[in-house]
């Protein structure tokens, strides 16, 4: 690349990241573990504590925001800055290297001096930063509300923008689901300028729309997740919807606590129509991520949620301290309203399964446990839902780790027979490391741990990638 580009560039991003940092202090998500980083790094000399697997053969990977420019600290949201993506590549027992690079949306292009990438443009904002994964081949980071998901490379490089390998220009979510029986990615989109519908899409194993289905809704309700199981869509219609008033008064991302919006949970068959959805009312509550859904002999449904008692209600800046709990909900067969009980009322979020279960009766499940907005210390949750029983790993004092992960040691591995992958952030040493847990004993020391001289700030969605050969 030609040098005085480069430097020009180089100057450019040091003029915003300065400008940013001088207004940290007016937000809590610009500040502490949520702090962005100021620049790309590749590291190739990790230093490892304990044995890294041999199996483990694949990238770690974990978005988040990481705002390149804050127009009005004041007002700006959590979901809404430029995303970022870390990640470490394990292989033969080693770790090969870190990186961590910003997804080459449009703006982030613009204000880095990078041309930007080819393939069609959708949405009213330009922001991809909420989850990353693989799909037909490849590894996709995607975000919810309007913008195509962005294909990146085996070192995190964005290539290209697309709705996977078809052609078509629909919203998709930061939330797909795989069913790990056919290949296919489910998933329940919304449009910030269509707020009289949700559309189904079913993504299939090469990466092709194979079937959509536009949902009515009132109000434009913002769905952030949705579930799975072998007969069943679940989607979440829940009181968190579109705002003008909150639009018109200058809000980064214009959604609020709606009392108005009726709460309900819908059961779309697989190969359904909209008029073939199942809706069952809810006690108004909000949900942010399931992590899991099984069809009961009897025709009932179970889906385990984490359950906030309200969202978006005060907060201009991201998700508000509320009563957090873990809960299993049974809706369906005669049953009337959704069924709920608490599992678990420890403060969590980001609940994951072992997914080769998505959809299915499944034993375990994840989660990262810590009061909201604290930055005292979080801990790894393994909630046990036969026995009902929960066990932590505790990371320590100003130890903030992201989203966990579920790693099969092998393909016919039992369901707690692996790892647990997750990056812990030191708030005193301003550094990170990623730390692996034997699944079978989580409050045990870790089996491994790389040791990054870098800090990863809390982010969203963490994925193992596999990458073998």
């Amino acid at each position: 690349m030609n040098r005085r580009i480069v430097e020009s560039s180089a100057a450019r991003l040091a003029a915003l990241l300065q400008k940013r940092a001088a207004h940290a202090q007016d937000n809590f998500y610009l500040e502490g573990p949520y702090a962005p980083v100021e620049a790309e790094r590749t590291e190739t000399e990790l230093a490892v504590s304990g044995t890294i697997p041999d199996a483990l053969d694949g990238l770690f990977a974990q978005i988040g925001p990481n705002p390149l420019q804050v127009p009005n600290p004041a007002t700006h949201h959590w979901f809404v800055g430029d995303g970022m993506v870390h990640g470490v590549r394990l292989q033969a027992g080693k770790a090969c290297w870190y990186r961590n690079r910003w997804v080459g949306t449009d703006a982030a292009n613009d204000h880095l001096g990078r041309a930007r990438v080819p393939g069609p443009r959708r949405g009213i904002f330009d922001v991809v930063n909420t989850n990353v994964f693989a799909h037909a081949g490849s590894i996709w980071a995607t975000v919810e509300a309007g913008p195509l998901p962005a294909e990146l490379d085996a070192e995190l490089n964005t290539l290209r923008r697309a709705l996977f390998n078809s052609d078509e220009r629909l919203p998709f979510t930061a939330h797909p689901h795989r069913d790990p029986k056919t290949g296919e990615l489910h998933a329940v989109c919304y449009d910030a300028l269509q707020r009289k519908r949700l559309i189904y899409q079913c993504i299939d194993a090469k990466g092709v729309l194979r079937r959509r289905v536009a949902i009515p809704v009132a109000h434009g309700p913002m769905v952030h997740d949705c579930a799975i199981t072998g007969r069943y869509v679940v989607i979440f219609d829940l009181p968190v919807t579109f705002s003008f008033r909150a639009l018109l008064a200058g809000a980064a991302l214009p959604y609020r606590w709606n009392p108005h919006h009726r709460a309900r949970v819908g059961l779309l068959p697989r190969d359904g129509s909209s008029d073939r959805v199942q809706w069952f009312p809810v006690a108004p509550c909000y949900v942010f991520h399931a992590c899991n859904a099984f069809d009961n002999a009897d025709g009932s449904v179970t889906v385990d949620v984490v359950t906030h008692a309200r969202m978006f209600d005060r907060s201009q800046q991201g998700p508000e301290a509320q009563p957090v709990a873990f809960e299993r909900w049974q809706l369906g067969a005669g049953l009337g309203a959704v069924q709920r009980q608490v599992f678990s009322s420890e403060s969590q979020e980001f609940p994951r399964c072992d997914e080769r279960r998505t959809g299915q009766h499944y034993r375990y499940a994840y989660a990262v446990g810590g009061a909201a907005m604290s930055t005292e210390g979080s801990r790894l949750l393994r909630h046990d839902l036969e026995r009902g029983t929960t066990v932590a790993h505790d990371f320590g004092p100003g130890q903030m780790m992201g989203e966990a992960i579920f790693v099969p040691a092998h393909s016919d591995a039992a369901e707690d027979e692996g790892w647990l992958l997750a990056y812990v952030q030191d708030q005193r040493r301003q550094c990170s490391r990623l730390v692996i847990l034997d699944a079978q004993a989580v409050d045990r020391q870790a089996q491994a741990i790389v040791h990054l001289p870098v800090r990863v700030p809390l982010g969203f969605h963490s994925n193992w990638i596999p990458l073998a050969a």
